[in-house]
This record gives C-alpha cells, structure tokens and sequence, in this order.
C-alpha cells in the first residue's frame, strides 16, 4: 500500500510519493489506459503565490515565475515531476455509458532485449548483425574468431512516426562494449550516411578502435567528425583497392565495388575454414547484362578460393532483371546539359558524387557555369577536390550571387533537395524566398533520385510548387531518358554474385524482414540448403562451428535501438515515445489546484494550462464546467479525510476530468493533475 512521508523544511512540508508497483485502478474499478501515481506536493503557500496574485479570477494563468531566477517555481518543479512520474490518462468514456470504452495503446514494436548471458564463442565463429536487418539502413555488423573482432559499418537510420522527436537510430552496441578490448577494427565500405552515420555517437562507446577505409570514405567521415568537438579522434588506417592486410590474427583483403558512390569497398575476411565476404552495397557494372571486365575478374578471382560465408545486399531483391547502368545516366544528364534552353537546375542526393562530378564535366565540356546549393553538395564536392576525384577547371564552379553575369543558358544550377526536405535548397527556391535564386517559367527542373518510401508526398508537393512557377519537370519515372539509377544491384546481379562465389553458409543482409526472406529463396533456388542460410534479426547470434554447421542461438545480443534526442544518446524509454505520440494527437489538459490542508477547501479558482487540445479563450464554458467538476472532487472527496490522500484525490480528477472532457469534446488529452497544499 502506498504511504505518504511526511517531511518538515523551514515551515512548509512535502509529502514525498513511494513508487507504486501495482496496476493502478480506478474507484469505477477499470484499468487506466497507463498512470503511474501521482506526484504530491505540500508547500507552505503566501498570499501571492509565486510573484502572481492568488486572485478568484477564472481567467487561467500561463506563467509561473518563482522571485528568486535560480530556484524553479514549486509549480514548474510539480509540473516537471508529474510528467516524469507519467501522471495521465487516456481513458475516454463512451457518450452512452459510464464506462471508458476500449482503445489499444500504441505498439511502438520496441525490441525487449534477451537478458540471457551470451556464452563465449570458443573456436567458433561469431556473425551478429547489429543492425541493418529489420530495415533500410542502420547497418552494422560484428565477426569475431577467438580474440578478435571487427565491426564492418556503423550507421545509423532515420527516424518514423513511431519515434517522434529523434534526430536519428543507432545500432545498440552493448555487446561490443562489454567486449571492447577484443575491437580491432572498424571497417567502413562506404560514405553514405547509413554505414558512416553512427560513428561520431559510438566510436567513443567501443574502444575508438581504428578504422579502415578507402581514401573518400575517410575525408567524409573526418568532415562530419569536426562537427562533434568532444568526440575522440579518430585513427585511419586507408587501404587501397585489392590490399591484403593482417587485423589482429585475421588476414583482411579488401576489393572494389560499384555503387553511388567512388572508393566503396568490399570486404574478405580469411578464416582457418574459409572466407566470409561481404561487398557491402554493391551493382554491376554491365552492358546488356554482361558484367564488365573488372567485375568478372573480381569477382571470379574470389570465386577460385573458397567462400565460407556471404553476406549481401538485399535492398533490390524485389527488382527482377540487372540494375540501370550508371553510365547510362551520366550520358542523357550530359545530353540534357546540352540542349536545354534556358537555365537548368538538375535536383540530386549529395552522396551521388560520381553523377555530381559527372555532370560539372559536362558542363566544362559545352562552356556552361555550375552554381552549386545545397551545404552537403558543396561539402562533398571540396571533399572530392581534396581527394583528387575531382578536377575542375577553376572558373566552372561559381558562386550564386556571379549568375547575372552570364545568360540563363549558360547556368547550371546543382541543388539539393530532390525529396522535397522543407529547409532543402529546391524548396526554398519553390517557395520564393530563396535570396540565391529566383525560379522563372523559363526554367528546367531535372529530379535526378528516386523517391524514398515515405517522401512520396513531399515529392508531390514540390513538384506542385515548381509547376505553380511555369517550370518544365523531367522526372525519372516519367522521363523518356535515364536520369537515375539505384545504386544497389536487383535480382539478376545478386543471383550472379551467388553463382560466382558459391557459398557453403549465407546470411542476407541490409533490408527489411521480407526482402531477407525473399534473398533467402533465392539462394536456396540456386541449390543452397535451408540449413546453410540464416535469416537474422538484428541482435542475433550465429555462430559457425569447425566450419561445417551454421548455428543460430537462442541467447541474443541486446539489440533495442539506440536514439539521438538532441545531446543525449540512449535507449530512449518507451514510455517517453509513447507520451509524445499521445500529445501530437489530443495534447494536454494540466490542473493546478491550490487546497487548505486543513479544510481540504480550494484556496482559489484552479488554473488549468492546455496545450493541443483546445484554444482556451473561445472555450470559456468549458473551462467554467471544468473548474466546477474540480472544485466538487477535490471538496467532496476531502471531506473526513485526516491528513488529505493526495494521490487518492489526484486519481479521482484525473478520472472525472477525462471523463467529462471526453464526453464534451471526444477527445482524450493527457490530464496532469498538481495539487498543492497549503
């Protein structure tokens, strides 16, 4: 049973809550929808409270400022605690009856970490995807043999509805930190941000281990690095295209892979049992799909040792056939470079630097100008010039505000913003409050990238607005020319991978549940046995033993998602998310009701706060009702009480408030209750 302590300071007292560990139930004996106990507090209270006058007005108060700047407010400090302690309910009534009807609760599909101790691995090798596979992007994987490890990527993911107000998704790292002595490498195959996009966060976190890339790969990764002052600094180790070099006890070769982006790399791991490859994210380069010279040998030089394990891509699974060359997008974005009249503005992801540079050689090549906008384009740019990628001539890139020194048709205009991002470059221009530039009907618009599931109508959106200015639109799907290509291999080219490298075990990797099942078919259609392949979760534990039996346990790696929440980085507790999905759909509905001690009388009219729910002023009945409604709880259920039960007479608001708010307007706030004894 819950108890209230009672604490003497300097004349005021303080009634201090223990937790309560049972479910709390309503007097009308209905579960509430998720309450902790109240938070109670007793302060002795002056006449003027807080620098306000304790006035009978009905007119709420929206501002509580204590006197002394460096003490919060009693109120604020009430307020405060009961969010913390979850001081709300959800619990509506049905109009026709007494009793609150039915509504499930948000499943946030949060991952319950296995609290089992993981044994050790002995001889056996380990593989645990640490993320990457329940989703696109995030991707980081371990392997460890006896007393080495390396962790090959470390992004992060972005975030949905299901996590509103994060900035990003981190892999969770427990298990490598609780093992961070046997780190010997971080591998990083590319620059994009969902194998880069973690480092800053957790590099610190594991041992700062050193990290081996390409060249590109490295200059990215120092950029966004400067961004994080306190973070430590990094060690690179850069490898070359095809090097072979000892990690720990493991021999490590590295080769090169087609993607989006130059310098990407993939990765063989050399085992006593064979090797575990792994191209990261990878296509073929090919005509009429028949991979070109560079890939065939690649990738059969790997093919005439034996391959262990294989880890891949499973992003394009669904796709059928090979992928769209990427040279045949740089030459119709050259054509296009060409032959438009007017001014042209072409719209791509910043991380397509080969279809960047590609495009500023075209422009050279016809004596155009190239304005570049979008901060992450000029970045990836100067860093592609620092890397020696990039060549330009030292007047085709010029600044935005040097345009009208030359003709419309000698302007190419390089933005980002082609998934429709609000403060994205393109949109601003939209929005004609774009001091760089001005759109005009003369204007060509190219949205050079595929749409991100999820952006569809932010696309749409920005296509409206452009067309609004007069603009002509080539857009990839409705053009009749190539102006983009995935950067990911489809189906037929992971086929050919498989039939190249001949696994004996495989695990897919990098995409949802469904496209590692639909990869997992595949292999076995190309004759791979069922119990050679293992479909992971993120956090699973797999294990290969004397080489000849692909195992998976039942004790998994924690694998609950990490979260970037502005400065703080953690394991974001459900009950955090759920209160912000909750107060984006109703909002909140906070009683402040000061009560004699003594009497259990209200010692003024309440104030009551509200945020999303309804707009006060023109509510005024309302809030009259309500304010009648707390008087008559608090009062009557004081009555005979010697000392007053606070958290009684809170849950007791909280129910008839939610009630009568939902009975009046159908909708459910969060109602947080703060009563203060005086």
């Amino acid at each position: 049973m819950d108890k209230d302590k009672k604490i003497n300071n300097a004349g005021a007292t303080r009634f201090i809550r223990k937790e309560v560990t049972e479910n709390p139930v309503s007097k009308e004996g209905f579960p509430h929808k998720r309450r902790s106990q109240p938070f109670t507090v007793e302060v002795a209270m002056p006449e003027k409270i807080q620098g306000r006058t304790a006035s009978k007005s009905s007119t709420p108060h929206y501002s509580h400022v204590h006197p002394d700047a460096n003490k919060p407010s009693p109120v604020l400090e009430a307020i405060q605690s009961a969010k913390e302690k979850d001081v709300h309910t959800r619990a509506p009534l049905h109009k026709s009856s007494n009793r609150m009807p039915h509504r499930p609760q948000h499943q946030l599909t949060r991952k319950v970490d296995d609290l089992r101790p993981i044994p050790s691995a002995g001889e056996n090798i380990r593989i645990i995807p640490l993320g990457g596979v329940e989703e696109v992007g995030k991707n980081m994987t371990m392997i460890e043999y006896k007393d080495d490890i390396i962790v090959i990527d470390c992004g992060f993911g972005f975030t949905d509805g299901d996590t509103p107000g994060i900035d990003y998704i981190l892999p969770n790292t427990k298990y490598l930190e609780e093992r961070k002595d046997k780190i010997r490498a971080m591998i990083v195959t590319h620059g994009h941000l969902d194998h880069t996009g973690g480092i800053p966060y957790i590099m610190g976190r594991i041992g700062n281990p050193p990290i081996y890339t390409r060249n590109l790969t490295a200059l990215m990764i120092k950029k966004r690095q400067s961004e994080f002052p306190t973070a430590p600094e990094l060690v690179f180790k850069i490898v070359d295209k095809n090097e072979e070099l000892t990690i720990g006890n493991l021999k490590v070769k590295f080769f090169g892979v087609t993607h989006s982006i130059p310098d990407t790399a993939g990765v063989c791991i050399r085992t006593p049992f064979g090797n575990i490859i792994t191209p990261g994210d990878y296509k073929l380069a090919h005509e009429n799909e028949i991979p070109e010279e560079d890939e065939e040998k690649t990738y059969s030089d790997l093919g005439k040792e034996k391959t262990l394990l294989l880890m891949t891509d499973s992003t394009n699974i669904e796709n059928p056939g090979f992928s769209t060359p990427e040279k045949y997008v740089h030459r119709d974005l050259a054509e296009i470079v060409r032959t438009v009249k007017g001014r042209l503005i072409i719209a791509m992801f910043s991380s397509h630097i080969s279809r960047i540079i590609k495009v500023v050689e075209a422009c050279e090549n016809v004596n155009k100008k190239v304005v570049i906008e979008g901060r992450s384009m000029k970045n990836n740019i100067e860093i592609c010039k620092e890397a020696g990628i990039a060549n330009f001539k030292k007047d085709t890139i010029i600044p935005a505000a040097e345009m009208h020194n030359y003709p419309p048709d000698r302007i190419v205009i390089l933005s980002t913003g082609g998934q429709g991002e609000e403060f994205s470059a393109l949109s601003r221009m939209t929005a004609k409050n774009y001091k760089n530039v001005q759109l005009t009907e003369n204007d060509t618009v190219v949205l050079s990238a595929s749409i991100i599931p999820g952006n569809e109508k932010a696309v749409q959106k920005l296509k409206d607005n452009l067309a609004r200015h007069g603009i002509k639109i080539l857009h990839y799907r409705t053009s009749e020319v190539f102006l983009h290509s995935t950067g990911h291999g489809n189906r037929g080219e992971i086929a050919w991978l498989h039939n190249k490298l001949k696994p004996k075990f495989f695990i897919p990797i990098h995409g949802n549940h469904y496209m590692l099942r639909l990869h997992a078919e595949l292999a076995m259609s190309l004759g791979m046995a069922k119990d050679h392949i293992a479909v992971p979760d993120n956090g699973s534990v797999i294990e290969i033993e004397n080489g000849e039996k692909l195992i998976v346990r039942k004790e998994k790696a924690p694998a609950s998602p990490l979260m970037v929440d502005g400065f703080a980085v953690g394991d974001m507790q459900e009950v955090v998310l759920r209160d912000r999905q909750l107060l984006s759909e109703d909002g909140m509905f906070v009683i402040i009701a000061s009560v004699n001690s003594q009497t259990g009388k209200l010692k003024k009219s309440p104030d009551i706060i509200s945020r999303g729910f309804v707009y006060l002023r023109e509510n005024q009945e309302l809030l009259r009702q309500a304010r009648n409604i707390i008087k008559k709880t608090i009062e009557d259920n004081t009555a005979g009480q010697h000392p007053i039960n606070f958290d009684f007479i809170k849950d007791a608001l909280t129910d008839n408030i939610a009630r009568f708010l939902f009975q009046k307007t159908n909708k459910r706030p969060i109602v947080i209750p703060v009563i203060l004894g005086v």
